[in-house]
């Protein structure tokens, strides 16, 4: 058995690699230095294509809005006229449409969307949770056009019938309160157009929700719930403080998708350039509506340009709102950590 042991030579190979195991790896192991160059290079110029294209749109709203903003100025903001034949115009009719459909959206979407949440990641059985989710998110994939038909069709009628009308006959006589279900029970107008929204902006809230929550570590909750806490407890003392960051992100998320749709609004809003009541059951208009409705057929002119200018406006109040967004982000993660 010495025998054999002694007469077994060792491998040079392996005789240096016990000698020198901290030794460099092999230059042919190493990544390639223009690999990397070309990397950094791509995502560099990715991030300044983002910038150069958003300035390219800022620029391209701006020249083609000059016009109107040489006419109008910040006058186009109060002015509630819209009227191609006397080639007058104003965006406050479309500005207020956008505002007043979105915030119904986010009030309607919110809790509902904060529910849902609750639901999947708490209360929610082991074997409904993956197909109640996957259907959730499914509801995002469904067209836009398809909502408005449905909301116009559908929806619509089912509104006048068992909401418009039952709320005018209880407050219709109520001060202030009564003139904001005033006017004809048909289920289009702010109401039907902000409900919609807010059906379409759910799976959106939902989904970040629900994906934010899961991140929350179980032992906190566990904690929690062996101190006696219930499950409302625990999602407002322990889980929303852990993640909201995350569901700000989430609704602003949503809220930026209802301030720039489309053709689900242009189908229930009812396209009335009107501002003479404050009703939510009234036709009105928005700013994408508009659009969508007038802008194949303006000429060229102060209409396109005024048309132009309600574009460049959207981008503004969607600017703003992700600008608020962020500055309450920073906000709260300053203040993580602190005492409450």
């Amino acid at each position: 058995m010495e025998a054999t042991l002694s007469a077994t030579p060792l491998d040079p190979v392996q005789v240096q690699e016990r000698s020198a195991p901290n030794r460099e790896p092999p230059v042919s192991r190493r990544t390639a230095p223009w690999a990397d160059t070309l990397f950094s290079v791509l995502a560099h110029g990715a991030a300044w294509l983002t910038l150069a294209l958003m300035a390219g749109i800022i620029i391209s709203l701006v020249v083609g809005a000059m016009p109107a903003i040489r006419e109008y100025g910040l006058g186009f903001f109060t002015s509630a006229e819209w009227d191609p034949v006397q080639n007058r115009y104003g965006g406050l009719v479309m500005t207020y449409g956008t505002l007043v459909t979105s915030l119904i959206a986010l009030v309607i979407a919110v809790p509902v969307s904060f529910g849902i949440a609750l639901f999947l990641t708490e209360l929610s059985p082991s074997w409904l949770r993956r197909p109640l989710g996957t259907a959730i998110e499914l509801l995002a994939a469904v067209p836009s056009i398809v909502y408005g038909m449905w909301g116009l069709l559908v929806f619509g009628p089912i509104l006048a019938r068992f909401v418009q009308v039952p709320l005018q006959s209880l407050l219709g006589g109520v001060p202030y309160v009564g003139a904001l279900v005033s006017g004809p029970p048909v289920g289009i107008g702010l109401l039907s157009a902000g409900i919609i929204l807010a059906i379409m902006i759910i799976p959106f809230i939902a989904s970040v929700m629900r994906d934010v929550f899961e991140v929350t570590p179980p032992m906190l909750k566990e904690s929690a719930y062996g101190l006696g806490s219930t499950t409302w407890e625990v999602m407002f003392r322990i889980v929303l403080p852990y993640t909201k960051t995350g569901v700000v992100g989430g609704i602003m998320l949503g809220l930026g998708r209802a301030l720039g749709e489309t053709m689900a609004v242009t189908f229930v809003i009812g396209n009335q350039n009107q501002l003479s009541s404050p009703s939510l059951f009234e036709a009105a208009n928005s700013i994408t509506s508009a659009l969508a409705n007038e802008f194949a057929e303006a000429g060229a002119g102060l209409h396109q340009a005024s048309l132009i200018y309600l574009g460049l406006v959207l981008f503004f109040i969607t600017f703003v709102v992700l600008a608020f967004s962020k500055i309450l982000l920073m906000r709260l993660r300053r203040g993580e950590g602190a005492r409450a």
